[in-house]
């Protein structure tokens, strides 16, 4: 059975993902990194510049991505379907659906991409962070891994 502090535990997660897709849409690179533990890895594939390892590294990769999406809002990331699997008091999996949008005109169709996240997230002195995150890529090109083991120890 779940408890209450795991519930509350659950919500901070989903606010730590929605909160990395508003920090990203506006561009806000600082306020993005600082949502990643200093040790974090971003598992994006080759298409998008292989792992990101480490805040520093991050905070860069996503500073120099934003540049390239045009304006603020220019893409929006909407993530659906959250599925938190608690693994201990400090450690949790998250994986979610993304639509990658364009919300500029002048493309024909919207439509980014469609894949997956799946995060592995650290309690950190209180506050939850991610600590791995890793993108499943459904459309336009496949390229999909496992789901991370629900017994997963970092």
């Amino acid at each position: 059975m779940i408890t209450v502090e795991q519930l509350c535990d659950i919500e901070s997660i989903k606010n730590l993902r929605n909160l990395y897709c508003h920090f990203f849409d506006g561009q806000f690179p600082e306020e993005m990194a600082a949502l990643f533990t200093e040790d974090a890895i971003c598992e994006f594939g080759p298409d998008y510049g292989g792992d990101w390892v480490g805040r520093e590294q991050i905070h860069k990769n996503f500073a120099d991505w934003m540049k390239k999406e045009g304006p603020q809002y220019g893409v929006m990331h909407s993530v659906t379907n959250p599925w938190i699997r608690m693994i201990d008091d400090e450690t949790a999996n998250g994986r979610w659906y993304l639509h990658d949008l364009r919300t500029t005109e002048g493309f024909e169709n919207p439509l980014i991409l469609y894949g997956i996240y799946d995060d592995v997230y650290k309690k950190i002195d209180g506050e939850w962070l991610i600590h791995q995150t890793r993108i499943d890529f459904l459309w336009p090109k496949r390229y999909i891994m496992e789901p991370r083991d629900i017994s997963y120890r970092a």
